[in-house]
């Protein structure tokens, strides 16, 4: 006991010890997370904190019965996420690649395709298209539909998922990668196929879940080998993104850049002012009109939204 006058004992600390791990799956607020020993524990947050991402390093304290709680989330590199105008929906953590999965059959979105891109280069996050399916017919009027983001740099890589996933392989070494892109492209087929366990993983989940359905509705990491991990993620419908202002926007379209700055108005959006320079590069040839069509529909959206919040 402290004398009178003088200072308090210090209060010994009680609370269970943190331990380091990295979340390999996140399925609404439970987690699974892989402790540096190498076990595996179930994990929850505190209160109706969902804001933990597959991918995450965290600190997590545990409380018994096999089962812990997330304390603390550590610093993290990239953060890969859409948004709309209730909430934002984390995708995956610590990721240096995105694979957009798009598919000879069914047809794919193109609007999707540059969100997921747009999400990527705003994260500053390298990107990369993979063209499935292209053992079907019309494979080759898919791969020239694609030729654009070959001209603006990123990788397009024809793939048979179910044949050879030797082209893919390749462009995973060495990197935390995330495959994202629309139900029934072959995410699955390519998790299946780089890690054979996978549908049991995911079925066990499943299970233990109560859903009773063995597609993929929540993300899980995956290692490949001791430097390259892939995390796979639910099918998207859509990809909103309204974290993002309307100039961020525009700087995610790269073909943009070197007309951004040289237009008339300084608080130009591109979406018919005039002497709009992205407006006079895309007369030009220099920038594509599907393109400039699918920034004009996300600069209207985040338009609106701004004009909700007011």
């Amino acid at each position: 006991m402290a004398r009178k006058g003088g200072k308090k004992a210090p209060r010994e600390d009680t609370s269970p010890p943190r331990e380091a791990g990295l979340v390999t799956a996140a399925y609404g607020r439970r987690y699974r997370v892989k402790l540096e020993a190498g076990d595996e524990i179930d994990c929850m947050t505190r209160g109706k904190r969902s804001d933990v991402a597959c991918g995450d390093r965290v600190r997590i304290a545990k409380s018994g019965g096999g089962v812990g709680v997330i304390e603390a989330i550590d610093p993290r590199r990239t953060l890969f996420y859409r948004s709309d105008a209730n909430r934002q929906k984390l995708i995956a953590a610590n990721v240096s690649q995105i694979v957009i999965v798009v598919a000879v059959q069914p047809r794919f979105s193109e609007d999707l395709v540059n969100r997921c891109l747009v999400g990527a280069e705003h994260a500053e996050i390298g990107a990369v298209i993979a063209l499935n399916k292209m053992d079907l017919p019309n494979a080759e009027a898919a791969s020239d539909a694609l030729e654009l983001y070959r001209r603006l740099g990123y990788s397009v890589v024809p793939l048979a998922a179910k044949l050879d996933l030797s082209p893919l392989r390749s462009l995973l070494a060495n990197h935390v990668s995330v495959l994202v892109g629309q139900s029934g492209m072959g995410k699955s087929t390519i998790i299946n196929r780089l890690v054979p366990d996978a549908a049991a993983r995911v079925a066990e989940i499943s299970t233990a879940l109560g859903t009773g359905r063995h597609t993929t509705t929540h993300a899980e990491l995956y290692g490949l080998d001791a430097t390259s991990h892939i995390i796979d993620s639910p099918g998207l419908q859509e990809f909103g993104l309204h974290h993002l202002e309307p100039a961020d926007a525009a700087q995610a379209f790269r073909e943009f850049r070197p007309a951004l700055g040289h237009c008339r108005f300084r608080d130009c959006r591109h979406t018919g002012e005039p002497d709009c320079a992205v407006q006079a590069a895309a007369s030009r040839g220099e920038i594509a009109e599907q393109r400039l069509a699918s920034y004009r529909r996300l600069a209207g959206e985040l338009a609106r939204k701004r004009a909700a919040w007011a």
